[in-house]
């Protein structure tokens, strides 16, 4: 759905000058962002659209945390606040945020040396580590408990339902059918691995990932996309980061990268061994109950999600088959 951001509006909030040109920025799945050139400069429009997080008091929420992590050399984007000190703009009942443009590239695991993936691992832990001095005392409710085999079952069920009635049939039904069959086989196979609860929660960005971090030449430049900011066990994150940063196309997991990258995490997050067994743990059992690139292509006619599928979908086959050498990666 195309939407065009009421730039005359937006721009007397700030002192911004008026706009030259405004382009929409393809990446990214859920808000919307642009390349916005004014008289005064360039900058990043974002549209928060995310109906999870688009409301008012979130977003302020957001913009406090990136400007206090700046404040502490983290590298981030705060937002820039309009004539009224206001950093969320709100204009025809959509939520607006305007941040300094910021050049760079996004890079990829593969793209990094074993020097850069422990940089990116301490970043990573000095992410967690900040997060705990600038955001308030986190509440110790009980992380969510993990997926019961029972419903992914049902889930699975209904997923195949969908692949067999979807007319006509593709080359992604034959691949989602058999992912589904070899999924529902490996749970039967493990469903008495089922974890307990997570472990110690504190506050993280939420969605780290190569899309989300923007790079200057071979240095960390920006942080952005802090949506999903909220409490969770920390080390999941730092799990779930490695699992998308380093997962090679045919789905296996790049483990010389991820090990360097996880013992400077590590030690910057004062995270243990333990700790981050735990995560991976979680992190595995998670993947083997997930199919939201299915949810979104089946119930949500969504197919933005697609092309990521193959690589997922083998990654927790082949993250089944080598446990203990993925377990030994993150805790070594």
């Amino acid at each position: 759905m195309s939407h065009t951001p009421p730039l005359g509006a937006l721009l007397r909030r700030y002192a911004a000058g008026s706009a030259l040109a405004c382009e929409p920025v393809d990446q990214g799945l859920l808000n919307r962002g642009y390349r916005l050139r004014t008289t005064r400069g360039r900058y990043f429009l974002k549209h928060h659209f995310d109906p999870d997080t688009a409301d008012p008091a979130s977003i302020v929420r957001q913009h406090r945390a990136t400007q206090r992590l700046a404040d502490l050399g983290v590298p981030v984007a705060p937002p820039l606040p309009g004539r009224d000190g206001r950093t969320v703009a709100v204009v025809g009942g959509h939520a607006y945020a305007l941040h300094p443009w910021v050049d760079g590239r996004h890079r990829h695991g593969a793209q990094l040396t074993p020097d850069e993936c422990a940089r990116l691992g301490a970043l990573l832990g000095v992410v967690h580590a900040s997060l705990e001095r600038v955001m308030p005392a986190r509440a110790r409710a009980a992380p969510a408990e993990s997926p019961a085999p029972a419903d992914t079952f049902a889930l699975i069920d209904d997923l195949l339902a969908r692949v067999r009635r979807h007319r006509p049939a593709d080359s992604f039904d034959e691949l989602a059918r058999h992912r589904l069959l070899e999924r529902r086989t490996l749970l039967e196979r493990h469903a008495d691995r089922r974890p307990p609860h997570g472990g110690p929660v504190g506050w993280v960005h939420g969605d780290f990932h190569p899309y989300n971090l923007l790079y200057r030449d071979d240095a960390p430049a920006a942080i952005v996309d802090w949506d999903r900011l909220g409490v969770q066990p920390r080390a999941e994150e730092a799990v779930r980061a490695a699992a998308i940063f380093f997962v090679r196309p045919d789905g296996t997991l790049d483990l010389t990268r991820a090990r360097p990258y996880a013992r400077a995490y590590r030690r910057a997050a004062g995270a243990t061994p333990s700790e981050l067994a735990a995560a991976v743990h979680r992190v595995w059992w998670e993947r083997l109950n997930d199919f939201w690139m299915l949810r979104w292509h089946y119930e949500r006619g969504d197919t933005r999600a697609d092309p990521q599928f193959p690589a997922a979908s083998a990654l927790v086959v082949w993250w089944t088959r080598e446990y203990e050498g993925v377990s030994d990666a993150f805790t070594a």
